[in-house]
């Protein structure tokens, strides 16, 4: 379950409006065969991706390498592995989906190929997606459920949170001394994460200093996708500069704020007044820290969190801390 984990951590925010979920395949004998994690929402969920991998493991049949076709995996993995995982188990950090959405159910898929035993980190909370434990165990399979809860419970943050309404987050950049102006801080494998991200969002918080002193564009250059909506949280709306770069990305909406948005995936990027002024508000912090020491200016104030993950983004490290 761990390397579930692990795998489905790096899509963390990448699978809005989906969860990030990840998934393991064993053999009969607990050796690991695949780990697979869910991508995009709309591309096959990591339980189908780990069934592929593992039917190619096994059967040296390169038929469906690379093939990220939901229904064509839904309808073929079945028909060409016969009896294959009969003997075999599935690891889920997240209760198999038992509806059909974008993709067919995976709670179907498993049963159809008859594993021997699947274990569930986390119950779905989405009652729509819900009920593929049941399905399972009623189809005769071994179902254990709840191993390593709490760490699946926490992958599961932000779905859980924008399901209720909204779910925000801040993203720092800082320098291993804790100075988060000046030049760029970031690595290149970090700021493309952020555009990444930039993609999937409801809405960009920016704060009006930020605004006025760096200027920014806020796009999505580094993936190629459409820049997100852009609020810039400010009481002063006159001193902003309209011909800053980022009033003139195309489909964009920019509109002043000054209190944040009640629903959908917010992030927020600013420097220490923006974060001073909305750190009892934010759910999450996504921080990146950059492994040298620079001169410049830090930020203050007292907000306490919780490190949920942490890992090598480039050459720096980042991480995932909620807020309590």
């Amino acid at each position: 379950m761990r390397l579930a984990l692990q795998e489905a951590w790096q899509y963390q925010l990448l699978t809005y409006p989906n969860p990030a979920v990840g998934a393991v395949v064993t053999g009969s004998s607990g050796e690991v065969l695949s780990v697979g994690a869910h991508k995009e929402a709309g591309k096959p969920h990591a339980e189908v991706l780990a069934i592929r991998d593992a039917y190619i493991r096994l059967t040296g049949d390169m038929s469906l390498a690379g093939c990220d076709d939901a229904e064509l995996l839904h309808a073929r993995l079945p028909e060409l592995s016969k009896s294959l995982f009969h003997d075999k188990s599935i690891y889920v950090t997240l209760e198999p989906c038992n509806h059909t959405g974008q993709t067919p159910p995976c709670a179907l898929l498993i049963e159809r190929l008859g594993f021997g035993r699947v274990v569930i980190g986390s119950m779905d909370p989405n009652p729509l997606a819900a009920g593929g434990a049941a399905r399972l165990e009623n189809a005769g399979i071994t179902v254990t459920k709840g191993i390593e809860r709490a760490a699946c419970d926490n992958l599961l943050l932000p779905f859980v949170r924008w399901q209720k309404g909204r779910f925000l987050f801040f993203k720092l950049a800082q320098s291993i001394n804790g100075i988060i102006d000046g030049d760029t801080i970031s690595c290149e494998a970090s700021r493309r994460w952020v555009h990444a991200v930039r993609e999937k969002i409801d809405r960009l918080v920016i704060g009006g200093e930020t605004v006025r002193t760096d200027r920014p564009v806020l796009d999505c250059r580094l993936t190629g996708g459409q820049a997100p909506d852009v609020a810039i949280f400010t009481r002063h709306p006159d001193s902003i500069d309209r011909s800053i770069p980022l009033f003139a990305v195309p489909k964009r909406r920019v509109e002043f704020i000054d209190r944040l948005p009640e629903k959908g995936l917010v992030m927020i990027e600013g420097g220490a007044g923006t974060f001073e002024a909305l750190k009892e508000e934010i759910d999450a912090l996504v921080l990146f820290i950059a492994p040298f020491v620079k001169e410049g200016m830090g930020y203050n104030g007292g907000k306490n969190f919780d490190i949920l993950h942490q890992r090598k983004s480039g050459e720096d490290m980042m991480l995932f801390l909620r807020g309590r």
